[in-house]
């Protein structure tokens, strides 16, 4: 139960009926989580959200022994907010691994304690789903027991495409090569006028969210993320995440939620100010209460940065995402504080324990490793 009852008390009628039903473990409505989103205090959304965590994880905060591959930032999209991507035309700070050349990365990590790879790029327009395949096929067959979560909905939705398949169809043969699970990029707002903004060019929000529902229906679980923090508004945030948690109901194919803080280094959308820690403090622990059926919240660290990750978990994170290993660079390229996103099990297991947390490395489908 919350404990802040005196400021449930200060608290206007509408707003504490909303809290009230929180409290109570009610699901409150899309309009009741646009007035608590914009009008509760933050160290009261701060209560409810780690209540909430508490009540679903205890102390208990996940990690995963991960690497990330990057099979190119060459990109047929031109989203505005990205930093990462290049088009075929702007070849400078872009690369394109082949497949022998991927295998090799896992390679350096023979006899290494991971149990996933992270595999997601732009979208270049001779990189098929027959490619892939391939490069999947081969992954396994170099470390059979290791979870590949591959391809966001954006890459899938053209790689079907570009193949004459339906998704059903193309997330089956992944399956078969041994994709486990899907990641949750490519979300970023769904509501149609800000998406039109920010990356009109890519996958729709309806085939976002067909492509999630059919792989959840071939047995593929996946994450869902949102970008926030650029010229989104409350009742957008709130809309996305009411859809995601519409798609939960029916499939509870998601494992995880990620919030994913824009980042405004070396982006067509540079001029737009990224918003501070409380806002991040706000979003995260908001997510926590409206999203009730999904089981974990991820603050996702090479994005979020180390301190901020470690506010984050009084705030409804229970999971920080892996050990990375400097394998990703699109948040890098954008200009984070960190920009080699490394850190040791001890270095993580060290950054949980410091704020009275319980370290667990996971797996990928939350199956506990170890505890520390």
């Amino acid at each position: 139960m919350l404990k802040s009852n005196l400021i449930v008390d200060q608290l206007s009628n509408g707003l504490n009926s909303i809290v009230q039903k929180v409290i109570n473990q009610e699901r409150i409505t899309e309009e009741e989580g646009v007035i608590l989103y914009t009008k509760a205090p933050l160290a009261l959304l701060g209560t409810l959200a780690n209540t909430i965590r508490e009540q679903k994880n205890g102390n208990k905060t996940y990690f995963n022994k991960n690497i990330h591959i990057e099979p190119t930032n060459i990109c047929v999209f031109d989203c505005k907010f990205c930093s990462y991507s290049r088009l075929l035309s702007k070849k400078s700070e872009a690369w394109e691994y082949t497949i022998d050349e991927m295998v090799e990365i896992l390679q350096k990590y023979e006899g290494k304690e991971i149990t996933e790879v992270h595999l997601v790029g732009g979208v270049h327009p001779k990189m098929g789903l027959h490619y892939f395949i391939d490069l999947i096929k081969k992954i396994k067959a170099l470390r059979p027991d290791i979870h590949i979560k591959a391809f966001t909905a954006v890459e899938l939705e053209y790689m079907c495409r570009k193949a004459k398949v339906s998704y059903k169809e193309g997330l089956t043969m992944l399956k078969e090569a041994g994709q486990g699970s899907l990641p949750g990029g490519g979300a970023e707002i769904f509501a149609k006028e800000i998406r039109d903004e920010i990356c009109k060019d890519k996958c729709t929000s309806e085939q976002w969210l067909e492509i999630h529902e059919t792989a959840h229906g071939v047995g593929m679980p996946s994450n869902a993320t949102i970008l926030y923090g650029h010229i989104e508004k409350a009742k957008h945030i709130i809309d996305h995440m009411s859809r995601l948690r519409n798609l939960q109901d029916k499939t509870n194919g998601f494992n995880t939620f990620i919030p994913l803080k824009y980042r405004n280094g070396n982006n067509q959308m540079s001029h737009i100010n990224e918003v501070n820690v409380v806002d991040d403090m706000r979003l995260y622990a908001f997510a926590r209460i409206f999203m009730d059926n999904f089981d974990h919240l991820k603050a996702y660290w090479p994005m979020i940065g180390k301190k901020t990750t470690q506010s984050l978990l009084a705030f409804g994170v229970d999971d920080i995402d892996g050990t990375i290993d400097d394998t990703t660079k699109i948040y890098s390229m954008a200009g984070v504080e960190d920009q080699n996103p490394t850190m040791t099990t001890e270095e993580i297991i060290a950054l949980i324990k410091q704020v009275g947390r319980t370290p667990i490395e996971r797996d990928t489908l939350y199956n506990t490793v170890n505890e520390y």
